[in-house]
Parts: C-alpha cells; sequence; structure tokens
C-alpha cells in the first residue's frame, strides 16, 4: 500500500518508525545517546543545590555565577534538542527579566515550585506546583521551565522549546503559543495522548515523542496530507483555562482554612522566637508557604534527644507548635490550631506527650481555635471520651485575643505569663 494512501494513523507509524531509524535525527542521536541518562541524577542534584542557596537567602541577584547557571547549562549540552536551553533564564537587564534575581518574593515563589517538584510523586501534584507557579505570573518565566522538569518526572513532562511547538503545531493543526503555561499544559496533554497511542513504537518517556515533534519543527520531516492530527485548538485551550479555574477555585477555598490555620501557626512561631523559646513545627506542615519563606523557618529541624526517643515521638513531632526551653530542652506550651475540625486528635496528641514523653508532664496544653468556635470546643472537651485529660492543664485561646495582644506580649511579655493571660482553662466534664 502506498504511505499516502495508508490510514492516518498507519502514516503517523511510518514516519515514526522512518525518524526512528534515520542516524541523525533525535532518536538515535539524542534519545539513544549513552551519555542522555546519566545526566538526569547530576541535574536533580543541581536542582536541590539551587532550593538549598533560595532557601538559605544565598542563591545571589544574577543568573551567571549562580547554582542555576550550572544546571542549564548541563541541560543545554544535551545536544540539538535542548541547545539555547539556557536563554529563557539569562538575566535580561532592560527588561529585568526573568525576575527572579531582583524580587525575593519570586525568588522564593521558584524555589518552592523546585522543591515541590522535586519531593512530588504524581502527576496530579506536578500539575498544581505548575499553575502554582503560574498564578503567581512572574515576568519572563514560563514554560521553559519544562525543560528542568523534564529531568525530574520524564514520564509526567515533555520538554519544550520553540521547534517542539512549531512541530506540534504543524503536526496538529494547533496554534500553540510559546511562553505560556496553559498552552503548554494543553500541549502536553495531547503529547501524551498521542504518545499513548504510539507507546508500543515510541517510550514512555516523553522525551521521544518530544523530539519527534522538534525534529518535524526544524523541518527535517514534513507532515504529509493526512498525517498529521487534526484537532479543534480553541477547544484544548479552553479545556486547560477550565483546569486552570478550578484548579484556582479549590486552591481558593482550601486555603481559606490552610491559610487561617497555617498563619496562626506562624504567629505562634515568631510569639515563641520573640519570648526566647525553642519552637518546634509539627513536621507535616514545616514545608508550608509563610510570610515570603516556610513555616518552619528559625525553628528546630529536630526534636531534643529525650523526645526523639521516646515511645510517643511519632505523634508528639504531629504537634502544630511546641514551645521549648532552651536551657532544659523540656516541652513548655504545645499548641493545637483547631480551626475548622474536631479537637479529638489534637487531645490524643496532647495526652501522647504528657503520658508518653518522660519528664513532661508540666506542659501547659492549648486548644487554638476562632472565636466563634469556642463554644464548641467546650462541648467536644466535655466528652466523657476526654474524661481522661482533665488532670491536664489544658486551656483556650481565641484568634481574636492572640492576634489582639500577640505583638505586645512578643514585646512585653515575661516567659509564658502573657499567653497565660490571655487564655481560659478548659474543664473536662465528670467520668
Amino acid at each position: 500500500m502506498d504511505v499516502l494512501t495508508m490510514p492516518a494513523t498507519q502514516q503517523q507509524r511510518s514516519l515514526i518508525e522512518q525518524w526512528k531509524a534515520d542516524p541523525d535525527g533525535t532518536y538515535r542521536s539524542w534519545f539513544l545517546w549513552d551519555q542522555r541518562l546519566k545526566n538526569f541524577r547530576s541535574i536533580r542534584r543541581g536542582l536541590q543545590e539551587v532550593v538549598r542557596e533560595i532557601r538559605d537567602g544565598v542563591f545571589g541577584v544574577a543568573y551567571r555565577g549562580s547554582s542555576l547557571e550550572t544546571v542549564v547549562h548541563s541541560i543545554a549540552e544535551q545536544r540539538q534538542i535542548f541547545k539555547g536551553a539556557d536563554h529563557a533564564f539569562l538575566w535580561k537587564p532592560k527588561l529585568r527579566i526573568p525576575d527572579i534575581y531582583e524580587d525575593r518574593g519570586n525568588q522564593l515563589a521558584f524555589g518552592r515550585f523546585l522543591d515541590t517538584c522535586l519531593c512530588c510523586q504524581s502527576e496530579a501534584e506536578l500539575v498544581e506546583a505548575v499553575r502554582v507557579l503560574d498564578a503567581r505570573q512572574i515576568k519572563g518565566l514560563g514554560p521553559a521551565c519544562a525543560n528542568l522538569l523534564y529531568f525530574l518526572h520524564p514520564t509526567f513532562v515533555p520538554p519544550n522549546n520553540t521547534a517542539i511547538v512549531k512541530g506540534f503545531n504543524e503536526f496538529f493543526g494547533a496554534k500553540v503559543k510559546l511562553g505560556r503555561w496553559t498552552e503548554y499544559l494543553a500541549m502536553r496533554e495531547r503529547l501524551i495522548e498521542f504518545n499513548a497511542t504510539h507507546r508500543n513504537i515510541l517510550s514512555n518517556d516523553l522525551g521521544a515523542v518530544a523530539g519527534f515533534m522538534f525534529d518535524i519543527g526544524t523541518g527535517r520531516y514534513s507532515v504529509g496530507s493526512g498525517t498529521g492530527v487534526s484537532l479543534d485548538w480553541k477547544v484544548d485551550l479552553e479545556k486547560a483555562h477550565e483546569g486552570n479555574a478550578a484548579a484556582s477555585n479549590a486552591r481558593k477555598l482550601a486555603a481559606e482554612t490552610d491559610r487561617t490555620h497555617t498563619e496562626v501557626q506562624g504567629w505562634l512561631r515568631d510569639l515563641g522566637l520573640a519570648l526566647g523559646y525553642h519552637v518546634w513545627i509539627a513536621s507535616n506542615d514545616k514545608g508550608r508557604a509563610y510570610d515570603d519563606g516556610k513555616l518552619a523557618d528559625g525553628c528546630l529541624s529536630e526534636l531534643p534527644k529525650a523526645i526523639r526517643t521516646s515511645s510517643a515521638s511519632d505523634t508528639v513531632s504531629l504537634i502544630d507548635v511546641l514551645w521549648i526551653d532552651r536551657s532544659t530542652d523540656r516541652i513548655t506550651l504545645a499548641f493545637e490550631v483547631e480551626h475548622s475540625t474536631s479537637i479529638y486528635s489534637g487531645i490524643v496528641r496532647m495526652l501522647d506527650l504528657a503520658l508518653g514523653v518522660p519528664d513532661h508532664d508540666g506542659s501547659t496544653f492549648f486548644l487554638v481555635a476562632p472565636d466563634a468556635r469556642e463554644s464548641d470546643v467546650r462541648a467536644q472537651f466535655a466528652r466523657p471520651a476526654f474524661s481522661r485529660v482533665s488532670e491536664l492543664d489544658v486551656r483556650y485561646i481565641g484568634y481574636g485575643e492572640l492576634s489582639k495582644h500577640r505583638e505586645a506580649i512578643a514585646r512585653f511579655g515575661d516567659g509564658q505569663k502573657g499567653i497565660l493571660a490571655i487564655s481560659k482553662p478548659l474543664t473536662a466534664a465528670p467520668g
């Protein structure tokens, strides 16, 4: 059968097979290059160093000489498909882009983005990290970052550059614009779908399908009539925008609770540090964004040895905020922030601290909740299930009192007196 009379899928397969056999095409010259996979580990380590430098405030204010330059240089050396990969990250002084060198907030957002992508395990987490970065609207920082992500998650993220986009537009009859994350995400969806159709001759590694588009985009291969895929790009793009909008709305709804919970943890962190305590942030909250940094900034990275080696260490490490005496390493005050959930898990953690950690029976425990929840907290605390904690010194602090007095306590406070003054005792019902 003449190739031009083949069905479209067969024509595509024939073109892919031709491309794979081409000794000078990207499949054989780059994708099968034995040095390609060796760079994945070094690029991951390099991005970890970028995150560390941004977190520690030593990243600098220029691309040249930065840890990011080292990483991107390694990517740009990946033969023709990544030639010029550094252009998007070079500092352009007249345009002041990309704006991650002079703006500390943007730099921290970029660092959090990389950190999330280094740690995430699912495609959904990765796409959400992209959407969060896109929502920040950092001038000059766009889908060129996909080339960084490819070396972290090659089965989730295809590389991205001018030739790949041009090849995609030619092959799919689309109109992708190079510098927009929404359009990249829509293109990514189509590439994944196309890759699934031809996975038996392509690869789970999306570098292969991107290389195919690259060679079409550079003119090495032309797409004959009927070979490409016809799509309604406006529909694809609308789906991508809808996905962004839905994710944004979900994020806003979650953030209303999460922001307040994290914000109150931040208040307690700052107050504890101001009063001279070591502060511990719950192990599962350490990486939360707060005040252009992370919630655990300035806090202990591990609990004191006596707590760490106790049978209750795993549970105690999840208490929202702990104030620890610097001279004795004893937990003086423990705080559970109960924004909207039941107080049960918080009380259980406090019990574990009181009963499972030696020499910590003198700690004072606080349930911190919205003012409107005081009666609800008291009603829950009075349940027979909590009769065992009647001997603990558990107190209630409303958000309003904490917000109103925290600065004065930080400035004039003496130990725990100020925080005790704005709290109220909770009395358990008789067992």
